[in-house]
This record gives C-alpha cells, structure tokens and sequence, in this order.
C-alpha cells in the first residue's frame, strides 16, 4: 500500500505531462507533422556547439576516473568559483564558491532549500499563475502553499494581497522570473516594492522569510528587457537556477543554487542545504555535467529563435482575436479563453490536433498555456486550427 501522500500526488499526477503522453500517441496515428503539441517546455533548440565541443574534450583528455567520480555534496570547487565569477561579473555582487551549491536541476535545487529551511506547518507564499510543481515541492516537507491571487490585468504580483497573506509562519515567498506561464517580467519597481514588505513583515514579527528566486528562463528576455537579480534588493534571497533552458540541456538535470553570505544564518544554510543535496538521495549535481557548463559559463541559447516564435504567434493569435499580453520572457504565451471553462476550449482545440494546458493547473482558470519552444513551422500549420476555432467560439479578429 502506497503512502497516503502519495496516493494524493498519483491522483493530482501533472496535467502537463499527461499531455505530453498523449501527444506522442496521438502523432503515432496522425504523424508528427499532424500534431501541435504546445503543451511541454522543452527546449527546440540544439545546445551551444561549446556544449558538444566541452564534453568531447573532457571525455578524451580528463582522467575518467576524476571526471565520473564522486566529489563535495556542493559540487567542484572550481566550477563553483566559475559560476560565481560569471555572476560577480554581469550582476556586481560579491559570490565566492562558499555560496553556490551545483544541484541535480532547478527541481533539485529547490527541493534542497526548502528542506533546508521548512519545519512541518511553515508556510511558503507563491504568486499565481504559479508552476504547478511548487505545491508538491512545499508538501514534500510539510509545508504549506499560500497562493496570492493573479492579476489578470497585467500578471504582476498582487502586492496588496501578499501583504495580507503573510504570517508568523511565513518561511519562505518564492518567485519565478521570468515567468512560466505568463511569461511576464516582474519589473524593477515590483522588485523594490516587494522587498520593502519583506523587510516590514521580518520586522514585524521577528521572523527570518526568505525570498526564493527561481530563475530556468533567466536568459530568455526580449526586447531588451532587464531581469532584476534579487540578491541585490533583499538580503535573504536565494536563487535558484537551471541550465534547462540556458543551455538547452533540460534532461541532463544541472543547475545551482546561490546562497549569498547575506543571508539569516548564512553558515548554517550554507551547510544544511549540502547535507539536503545528500540525504535526499542527489548526493552531488551530475560530475560531467558540471565540468561542461564551467566550460560554458557565459554561453547563451538562440533567443533570436525563440523570438521569432513569439512574434509569429502572438501576432497570429492577436489577429484571429485572442485575448492575451505579449511574454517579455520565456517561452509561453498565456491565453483567455472565449469560454469561462478553459477545459472546453482546450477539448475542442485536441479536435484539431492542438494540444494546450489549461490554466488551472496554474492556479488561473479561464487562460491557456501555449508553449512555443516548437519548430516554426508547427506554429504556422497549427494557425489553421486556431483560425478555426475562434470562429467556433465567436472571435473576431
């Protein structure tokens, strides 16, 4: 017999990911060239020729038995103070090695931190839309999700309502910038404003909360949009990051956290979240992986081609009559539906071969995600269907 907890993760099992199944089944009967699957953010773009070029030479020059061997929980000590360096160098702050841990992904990471931080009943706040994962990474400890909640207007945090739905119990708020699935920056302002409630709350109720900042789509920014680094706004932050998308490596599970000395008994965060990465089984992020992306450190994906998929199905989608704002980071598109019921539109979608993910599985009914990390074009063929379905629905371009 399964744990109780389970039984509950198997019933609540990932939308997204159930979708994705389904999409392969379904390009087996109509062919993948007959399928739009926009449900899955997985990269489309091939990862940095330096990707290729670092892991050929560490194969054939390093010695294997190094190169595929254990090391500290926290990772190589001089890939840390790499990716500290690289960090020091386009943010201004002050990282040693002290205060990067490697983790097995962004998911590890996180998984790493709160099990660092939460006591059974310790509240963690998130903002929504939110990645829908994050409750089940707060209930793997005990701890228990408060969910501000969206605005739909411009999907900025509510700011009002995260200063009301903080507690004595607050541990932790934790943000995704930029944003899956809105896409949307938090700007600068929203930054400062939330810090300074942050600050007021600790105060308030004597109280260490800490800011997690989880950062996969870091990189992917259009239009010269800024991406603020949290650390340099609010002492108790963490971030939490991914090379899934920076790198176009979402399967090889590497990414970091960084702890800065800042922090609220920086020591003890520092040595407990390296003994989390054991315990919870990771026991030290990939050793290959970690010599490559200390290779790559200032490598970047091809935004450019994200960016014409963005344009191109923003701008189709607007034309046809959809209601949405355009992503200024990511990979997604955010959709209102024409019916309250997003598990309509996203029914009669599947009968053209569409595959979107409705909103409440982030927390916001009545949008849909569209993933556009696809081929340009499956963005183009799947227009037809779109066409066809704002008509169905009433949409006028």
């Amino acid at each position: 017999m399964i744990s109780e907890k389970m039984k509950g993760y198997v019933a609540n099992s990932s939308v997204i990911r159930a979708m994705f199944e389904e999409g392969k089944k379904m390009a087996a009967i109509y062919g993948a060239d007959h399928v739009y699957d926009f449900s899955l953010g997985n990269p489309n773009v091939a990862a940095p020729d330096c990707v290729k070029e670092a892991i050929k030479d560490l194969a054939d020059h390093e010695d294997p038995v190094v190169l595929h061997g254990y090391m500290s929980n926290s990772g190589y000590e001089d890939v840390r103070e790499t990716i500290a360096q690289s960090l020091n160098r386009r943010f201004g702050t002050k990282f040693g090695q002290r205060n990067i841990l490697m983790t097995v992904g962004a998911a590890g990471g996180l998984n790493v931190i709160f099990k660092t931080l939460l006591n059974p009943g310790d509240e963690v706040i998130t903002f929504a839309p939110f990645f829908g994962e994050y409750r089940s990474y707060v209930g793997n400890y005990d701890g228990v999700l408060a969910v501000v909640s969206p605005d739909t207007e411009t999907f900025q945090p509510n700011l009002e309502e995260f200063a009301r739905k903080i507690t004595a119990k607050t541990k932790a708020v934790i943000v995704n910038n930029p944003n899956n699935p809105t896409g949307v920056v938090y700007t600068e302002e929203t930054v400062k404003k939330l810090a300074q409630i942050l600050k007021e709350k600790q105060k308030a109720f004597g109280t260490d909360i800490y800011l997690i900042s989880d950062e996969p789509y870091r990189e992917l920014a259009y239009d010269g949009v800024e991406v603020p680094y949290l650390t340099k706004y609010y002492d108790n932050t963490i971030v939490g990051y991914s090379y899934s998308k920076s790198l176009s490596l979402p399967g090889e599970r590497i990414g970091y956290l960084v702890m800065p000395d800042e922090l609220s008994d920086a020591d003890d965060v520092i040595a407990a979240a390296s003994v989390a990465n054991r315990i919870l089984g990771f026991v030290n992020a990939p050793s290959l992986m970690q010599k490559v992306v200390a290779r790559c450190v200032d490598a970047k994906t091809d935004v450019a081609f994200y960016n014409r998929n963005r344009e191109a199905l923003y701008g189709g989608l607007k034309a046809l009559g959809y209601s949405c704002i355009k992503p200024e980071g990511a990979f997604y598109l955010f959709v209102k539906t024409p019916t309250a019921d997003e598990n309509e539109f996203c029914a009669a979608a599947k009968k053209h071969n569409i595959l979107v993910v409705p909103g409440s599985t982030f927390a916001c009914p009545g949008f849909v995600r569209i993933a556009y990390c696809v081929s340009y074009e499956t963005i183009q063929n799947a227009m037809p269907g779109f066409a066809a379905l704002a008509e169905e629905f009433g949409l006028k371009g």
